[in-house]
């Protein structure tokens, strides 16, 4: 029966990606399911950072140009090992910045109000950072934020319609920017018809990646996606603070930057140190200062892991791990008014679940007391994430029974219904 451990352990026995538990610092002590806002320390990332701090010892200045990863291609070579999780071709994708500075880049470049178009267009259950940058590009244009930022509303207040968004696309739009999977619910959109639907209206398009790459596939070059940012410290596991990143479609490649810096450059022409710039001729033109070495670093170990892995195991793993989680729920939780609030179609899925539950803040308390970490979401959101590289089926199976335990035992009430400073 699934509901039986046993049943666990044979999945487990069956994965094909059990192996890869070992690679990570794993707590036998504690099951972590909030990959999806901190990926786990990879032995790999570790090793990575070692070697740069190796590099800078030996070569001091000269780690710009000599040793394994030469410093000033660090940001060019991250970016050909990321290409392959988004759909990119060479040259498409750099590893710079952060997800708002990266944002902030492709708005000056690409958001180019004139004429009828002058709004942009993105949705209300965006991640507030978003939105806040949007914000600031418009009032820098001097256009009212509130007539001029369009927000798709939500019919239930946690998943969006492709439709609804669609309808949206007026002929005041000049840019969209959407998430690939939505933070909360982990409702993933439908980025190609959403671009065939903007492009066939002459609007730009745009996707946060933040909690889509490396935890579903994309194709973005071919589905024609004029931009896309992200962080890389959830699923591809690069650590706290890590370096961002961003795509631009080859399409758009000699469109000059609107936040010119001099790692703009083109790297034969940038020590000339000329006051006129030649961008770089491909997506290292929208990179702004220098490469952020040792926050970088984590990345040439954890994206060694999905180079040999790929996407689609990763996703196949990940999709049975959140089924297994909802199955669990439905057959063990449904008298303690839980209510799974993520798409259930293996289609429209992310990376997590999404549970609802009026004390949600002193649940998730409870359940990190038992040595379980899940995600709080303002007011009433657990988000659980089972991430495919090091969970278990077995973990599934325990965090289920714990959490029936602290509500069957109401050990919830012990704490405080409200968030913690950090949520």
């Amino acid at each position: 029966m699934k509901v039986e451990r046993s049943y666990a352990q044979e999945l487990d026995q069956q994965d094909p990606l059990r192996h890869m538990r070992q690679e990570f610092y794993v707590s036998d002590d504690q099951i972590y399911f909030d990959g999806n806002s901190l990926g786990l320390l990879s032995k790999r990332a570790e090793l990575a950072v070692q070697d740069m701090l190796d590099a800078w010892k030996q070569y001091a200045i000269d780690g710009w140009s000599e040793g394994e990863h030469p410093w000033f291609y660090v940001s060019e070579r991250l970016g050909d090992m990321s290409a392959s999780l988004i759909g990119a071709k060479s040259g498409e994708v750099i590893v710079t910045g952060s997800t708002t500075t990266n944002l902030h880049q492709l708005l000056a470049t690409f958001f180019k109000p004139e004429g009828k178009k002058t709004k942009v267009l993105a949705d209300e259950l965006n991640f507030p950072s978003d939105i806040y940058a949007l914000k600031s590009q418009l009032q820098l244009r001097g256009l009212d934020r509130d007539e001029h930022l369009v927000r798709v509303k939500s019919k239930d207040g946690n998943n969006l319609d492709t439709e609804d968004i669609i309808k949206a696309m007026t002929d005041d739009i000049a840019l969209i920017v959407l998430p690939g999977v939505l933070y909360r619910s982990g409702q993933v959109l439908d980025m190609e018809t959403l671009t065939k639907a903007a492009h066939d209206r002459d609007i730009l398009i745009g996707f946060d990646l933040c909690h889509s790459i490396g935890s579903i596939p994309h194709e973005l070059s071919a589905w024609g996606v004029d931009f896309a940012f992200w962080c890389t410290y959830k699923h591809l596991n690069g650590g706290p603070g890590s370096v961002g990143g961003l795509y631009v479609n080859e399409k758009h490649f000699g469109k000059e930057p609107g936040l010119a810096g001099w790692f703009s450059s083109s790297k034969e022409k940038q020590f000339d140190m000329e006051h006129t710039l030649t961008p770089a001729p491909d997506v290292g033109a929208y990179q702004i200062g220098s490469p952020h070495i040792l926050s970088a670093a984590p990345l040439l170990g954890s994206l060694q892991i999905f180079a040999e892995i790929g996407m689609t195991k990763i996703r196949e793993k990940s999709l049975r791990l959140t089924q297994y989680l909802m199955e669990l729920i439905d057959a063990e939780l449904k008298d303690f008014g839980f209510h799974i609030a993520n798409p259930r179609n293996d289609d429209e899925r992310g990376g997590h679940i999404f549970l609802e539950h009026p004390e949600a803040a002193r649940i998730c308390k409870a359940l990190k007391a038992e040595g379980v970490v899940p995600d709080f979401r303002n007011p009433n959101g657990i988000r659980l994430a089972p991430v495919a590289l090091y969970n278990t089926f077995e973990e599934v199976w325990r965090m289920v029974q714990i959490l029936k335990t602290v509500m069957d035992q109401k050990h919830y009430e012990k704490y405080e219904n409200k968030r913690s400073v950090i949520a």
